[in-house]
């Protein structure tokens, strides 16, 4: 039955390893092992998307660029708050770049750099150094917020839209001392005017868009307002194992959260191109609520519409390897001299509940824990009550280890008496083993009789283990999804726990733990299965190399204490456990 045991420990082992393999392919740009290989990406820069939204409502073409549009010499507006640096480009009005000046880019502090530069591969990513950037644009890559209108006008001019040159008012660029500031951007179009005002706030990562639409022409108009994020199909480059979920999401209050992916959007694509009829979608189509977004790990960029306002929802691919999601409004009609407005947000941020959840009903749901959410979320909220009162990441997980360590403890300390008792038979195993070697049936059956003799459990030892794993599992997505943790630093050496242990120091720490745990066990009556057992310490140490500072500090933190509450044990019971004997 120890063989049992020690398989299912060799079966997480070897399941771990792929996962982290997997996710060690994707942190590199390369496909999933479970997902075919995506497009490539051309390597010339995007040029400006001009779509086709569904044909939903009585207008549904979204024309390119007009020759008025191409003639037109565009200007990027820098709008700087004191958390976000936003450039705007009068063509279109398009969000292209959005930098987070609270937030350093991910980059990567050396692999294995602390080990004394002994290894000239592991020289310092500098980006590292720099703020995070969602939208952007260049060669290979377009992340973009656009929105405009549906609709043509007398002589078929297209309404203004992403393409169309727009004219930014003065006033301020720079939040100083004020607490908001504001871009207006108007363009006339089609005989139609259409007003962008851009609110920014102080210590806000909710940019408020306002559309004013007037009819300025002689004969009565309804266009619809289109908003959409734009996104090439490659996620970003994280952290190494620390791979996260890209693509579009949307929120109805039918459907609830619902994640895409780049690669459904594609095949969508290609099945409507190969059968010449629109393929339906998977995801709603129509509501009156909701917002959509792009998330990947740590950040999101979400429009959230107005309430109650009708609308289509559509995704779409708009290029080689670029992808849109967004929303189509209808407009009341509007007769000459009228006009309507439609406000709307787009959050473009840190996935930070407390600042999500203000914005739009299920915002937070971006914050992606993998199939385990149902575990990561308490034991987050737990850590998060913890760092409240200890204002430090690095204590918090220590702190939390050992609340955990007293919530399992009965069950540990079952598992010690376990495996006390186990030690104390090896033996009687042994003895066993050697009478019965060419007799495997009455082997199996002198050992369940001397367990039963002796009142041992074989898995009692396991069970711990077994039940750990998921919070061990949940743990590491709430290091890797938390953007709390992210940059966060412990004492010393350790300034990101995020971020591998750059000395090497927590591995080896572990190491030592694991082969103290191994020695207090029970010896393996087969010397192939010892030998096997002794290897262990050192391959997930080896693997440890790799995993966030701040997962490896809890292992080996709850390592350290399982020792203690082992060694406890085994001097306690396996005395009693000897009598018998």
């Amino acid at each position: 039955m120890d063989i049992n045991k020690r398989t299912i420990l060799w079966i997480v082992f070897s399941v771990a390893l792929v996962i982290l393999w997997n996710d060690w392919e994707i942190s590199n740009g390369k496909p999933s092992m479970f997902s075919p290989a995506p497009e490539q990406l051309a390597k010339a820069t995007v040029a400006p998307v001009a779509t086709t939204l569904p044909a939903a409502t009585a207008v549904s073409a979204l024309p390119g660029a007009s020759a008025s549009a191409d003639a037109f010499k565009g200007e990027r507006i820098t709008i700087t708050t004191d958390v976000i640096k936003a450039d705007i480009d009068t063509v279109g009005g398009q969000v292209k770049r959005l930098e987070l000046l609270k937030y350093k880019g991910s980059g990567n502090p050396g692999w294995f750099n602390g080990c004394f530069g002994l290894f000239p591969w592991c020289k310092p990513d500098l980006a590292g150094e720099k703020n995070e950037v969602l939208f952007d644009e260049g060669p290979g890559h377009v992340y973009v917020a656009q929105t405009g209108l549906v609709g043509m006008g007398a002589g078929g001019v297209a309404f203004p839209n992403h393409n169309t040159g727009f004219v930014a008012k003065p006033g301020l660029r720079v939040l100083d001392g004020g607490n908001q500031v504001q871009l207006v951007l108007e363009a006339v179009q089609g005989g139609v005017k259409l007003t962008k005002t851009f609110t920014f706030k102080r210590g806000d990562y909710v940019i408020d868009v306002r559309h004013d639409v007037s009819n300025v022409g002689a004969t009565p108009v309804k266009p619809e307002l289109y908003m959409q994020l734009v996104h090439d199909g490659r996620p970003p480059v994280t952290e190494r194992f620390q791979s996260s979920f890209t693509g579009p999401t949307l929120y109805t209050a039918a459907d609830h959260y619902k994640k895409l992916t780049f690669d459904k959007i594609e095949k969508e694509d290609a099945e409507a191109i190969k059968t010449g009829k629109p393929v339906a979608p998977d995801h709603a189509t129509k509501a009156d609520n909701g917002w959509f977004a792009i998330s990947q790990h740590f950040f999101v960029s979400a429009f959230v519409p107005q309430d109650k306002a009708p609308r289509d929802i559509f995704t779409k691919k708009v290029g080689p390897d670029v992808y849109a999601i967004g929303n189509v409004l209808p407009l009341p009609t509007l007769a000459p001299g009228a006009s309507t407005s439609l406000d709307a947000k787009l959050y473009s941020g840190p996935q930070e509940a407390n600042l999500l959840e203000p914005v739009a009903k299920g915002l937070e749901l971006v914050k992606d824990y993998g199939w385990l959410t149902i575990v990561a979320k308490p034991i987050f909220w737990v850590m998060e009550h913890i760092h409240a009162v200890l204002g430090n990441w690095g204590w918090t997980i220590i702190a939390f280890t050992i609340l955990i360590k007293l919530a399992f403890f009965p069950l540990s300390a079952a598992g010690y008496r376990s495996m006390a008792k186990m030690k104390v038979v090896t033996p009687k195993m042994q003895a066993i083993r050697e009478r019965y070697k060419g007799d495997p049936a009455k082997m199996n059956q002198a050992t369940m009789e001397l367990y039963k003799t002796e009142k041992i459990n074989p898995l009692g030892g396991c069970l711990p283990i077994l039940v750990q794993m998921p919070v061990f599992i949940a743990l590491y997505w709430v290091l890797g999804a938390s953007v709390e943790i992210r940059g966060a630093p412990w004492i010393g050496w350790i300034t990101n726990l995020a971020q591998h242990d750059p000395y090497c120091i927590l591995p080896v720490l572990y190491a030592i733990s694991m082969f103290i745990t191994t020695r207090l066990n029970p010896a393996p009556a087969d010397p192939m299965q010892a030998k096997m057992m002794m290897f262990m310490p050192l391959a997930f140490s080896v693997m440890f190399f790799f995993f966030p500072s701040g997962l490896v500090l809890y292992w080996v933190v709850n390592n350290t204490l399982s020792i203690a509450q082992q060694w406890v044990i085994t001097k306690k019971f396996a005395p009693a456990a000897a009598k018998p004997a």
